[in-house]
């Protein structure tokens, strides 16, 4: 049996889903005609989301995809952009099924001339993209299945003859499991192993170049391969954000001992006191239990633990945090009371106090915490989703309570790796003389190192990998296998040794989620998924594909970077990303095209403002840039009409990375 999805593209549709009429029509149509639909999706008239849904359906269902069918989108409208977002995922191109939508729909309306199908195969999966009219969506499936075009369409496509589709007699059913029509698997089977007439294409759906002509045997990339042009659609830093977060899920939970190194983790449950705290009356100061009807006067000091009522005539020396004895209600404080006489050593030194005078009458209650007068048992202290932070109060509060363990959210271990046969290690071999080229020094590993550790995250570091496929695949493996997420940088641009998002695609079936972000810097900044094979849950690995300038590669990390691990462990996706704060510009900030990022020093003003200085050039190659910087002055794109700078006194908005100081 066929499987197929349908995907209605539509913003009305998307925000009310009973008003979507043209998916339900394809899929009653399908079903109908004996294929089984799989799955149905409502997504608004948005490129990269519309990518998003149909890539998901041919590289992770369960099952096979044979035919995807998406409705909406296909015209002249502002917001019609279905072809604009399945074309560059279409792999090979069926022009004559696009003819005969056309000229089937023309035989109704003219107005099928202003229709746009793009129509083609993605592996072994035939998408088509149909009008959103119900009209124009069951007149062009008819005409799809006349004469069983269709069917003989998805057998080519799945490696069979199609001899069952030409003999009208002999009806094939798929099971989509092999790839054969169960009516003729024997002759299919032969037929695929012993001809390459019909060899079913790669079942992934990739926008790279593969990075090896075929046969090639030395894994090295070929110059000629390269695109000219990036294929990955540019987005906005907003939907890349909404992508990461989408994608990102929270690790498992654990149980961990309250000790300091749960600082940054989230609870996985509520926390109740299991007892009063504190258990019995206590005092918080130095001094003297007493009961609060004795007047001021001359008392005999006691010390040794009371077991029965303090007595008539007696007071009890207690330290902050003591318990008080039965019959005490209250304490009075050292500075409250004079010596009288004292206990006296062989040669007639004091020891300790005899007597105490007290200079004043204490009320019931004063300085005593009486039992659960802080914490009571079954108070709830911390709710779950609770992010424990680094400052002492939550991992103390923890221990006030006698909580010894607690289940969080696992913290991801991050493996981080610099790309380029151009990479020096600072402690490893050492760069030539000054006066021949030698390398660079890789900045980005201990940089992102510092940063990560900083933040309270492990880091595995695997090291520099040069510039050949199998030395990307084995150490981007490693990550794989010892981390949660994976952190690269270089490699991402349009040089023929920029393997990363080809060996995502092609070596590993890395699903790419967007390639290019438009902001500066951080262009060609990447975010994929790669499958954890070895889990039976079917999960999968975030990685990051950072630019290999320093500054690029900082910035990005805070940006994309750290909202993913704070997703990761378990923060709630609207608190993932660092706070932005309202500051005053010192310095003139040029504007350009795309939005900046400027590196700033924030520092407190004379009157209270925020003041945000600039840290010089903003080249995203250079370091110094990022010397003593807290910020990140958030420019908006220059426009024609807009102003091309912002000037000395403006206000912005600034990203916060680090302490404000005075």
């Amino acid at each position: 049996m066929v499987s197929a999805a349908v995907l209605t593209v539509s913003d009305t549709a998307f925000a009310n889903h009973s008003l979507d009429n043209s998916g339900p029509t394809a899929a009653d149509f399908l079903n109908g005609r004996g294929y089984q639909v799989l799955h149905t999706e409502i997504v608004p008239d948005d490129t990269q989301l519309i990518r998003q849904a149909i890539v998901a359906w041919v590289n992770d269902s369960p099952r096979p995809i044979d035919l995807i069918v998406t409705t909406g989108g296909t015209g002249f409208g502002t917001r019609d952009v279905t072809p604009e977002a399945v074309s560059p995922l279409i792999e090979r191109h069926a022009p004559g099924l696009v003819h005969l939508i056309l000229s089937s729909s023309l035989k109704h309306t003219p107005l099928a001339s202003l229709s746009r199908p793009v129509v083609g195969t993605i592996g072994t999966t035939l998408v088509v993209t149909l009008p959103g009219s119900t009209k124009a969506v069951k007149e062009n499936l008819e005409a799809l299945s006349s004469d069983g075009v269709l069917d003989h369409a998805l057998d080519l496509i799945k490696g069979g003859t199609g001899s069952g589709v030409h003999d009208p007699s002999s009806r094939q059913v798929w099971d989509t499991s092999r790839g054969d029509p169960q009516s003729n698997i024997h002759h299919c089977h032969h037929h695929r192993h012993h001809t390459h007439e019909h060899q079913a294409p790669k079942q992934r759906a990739v926008l790279s170049q593969d990075p090896l002509l075929p046969g090639e045997p030395i894994n090295r990339p070929i110059v000629t391969a390269r695109h000219r042009s990036s294929p990955y659609e540019i987005v906005s830093l907003e939907h890349a954000i909404a992508s990461i977060l989408h994608q990102v899920r929270p690790l498992p939970h654990t149980l961990e001992k309250v000790s300091p190194t749960l600082r940054g983790h989230v609870l996985a449950e509520d926390v109740f006191a299991s007892s009063d705290v504190p258990f019995t009356s206590t005092t918080n100061v130095d001094g003297y239990a007493l009961r609060s009807i004795d007047p001021p006067g001359v008392y005999k000091v006691l010390t040794t633990n009371l077991t029965k009522p303090l007595p008539q005539g007696a007071v009890f020396r207690v330290n902050t945090g003591g318990p008080v004895p039965p019959g005490a209600d209250a304490v009075i404080m050292v500075e409250d009371t004079v010596v009288k006489s004292t206990h006296k050593d062989e040669k007639g030194g004091d020891l300790e106090e005899a007597e105490i005078e007290t200079l004043v009458q204490i009320p019931r209650g004063e300085n005593i915490r009486f039992p659960g007068s802080d914490v009571k048992a079954g108070d709830l202290v911390f709710s779950k989703h609770t992010i424990l932070d680094g400052l002492g109060g939550d991992i103390g509060t923890m221990a006030f309570i006698g909580k010894k363990e607690v289940h969080v959210t696992r913290k991801p271990v991050v493996a981080i790796l610099s790309t380029g046969n151009e990479i020096v290690d600072l402690h490893g071999a050492q760069k030539t003389s000054s006066d021949s080229w030698g390398g660079v020094w890789d900045t980005n590993r201990p940089s992102l190192q510092a940063a990560l550790e900083g933040l309270g995250y492990r880091v595995v570091d695997l090291g520099i990998v040069h510039d050949n496929v199998q030395d990307h695949v084995a150490k981007i493996q490693e990550g794989l296998d010892t981390a949660d997420l994976i952190l690269t940088t270089g490699g991402t641009s349009m040089g023929p040794g920029d393997l990363l998002k080809p060996v995502i695609e092609h070596n590993l079936q890395g699903t790419i989620h967007f390639g290019r972000v438009k902001m500066k810097p951080g262009k060609p900044t990447a975010f994929a998924t790669i499958p954890k094979m070895k889990d039976p849950q079917g999960g999968h690995t975030p990685i990051f594909a950072l630019p290999g300038n320093p500054a690029s590669a900082l910035v990005t990390f805070y940006l994309f970077v750290l909202p993913a691990l704070r997703r990761l462990g378990g923060w709630k996706p609207d608190s993932c990303q660092l706070p932005r704060i309202r500051v005053r510009v010192q310095d003139k900030m040029r504007l350009d095209p795309r939005p900046e990022f400027h590196r700033v020093v924030l520092r407190i003003g004379d009157d209270g403002t925020i003041e945000a200085h600039s840290t010089g050039g903003q080249r995203s190659s250079r370091v110094p840039s990022f010397t003593g910087a807290n910020g990140l002055v958030a420019l908006p794109a220059k426009t024609e009409e807009g102003p091309q700078e912002i000037l000395p006194g403006s206000f912005a908005s600034a990203v916060v990375i680090g302490e404000i100081r005075g």
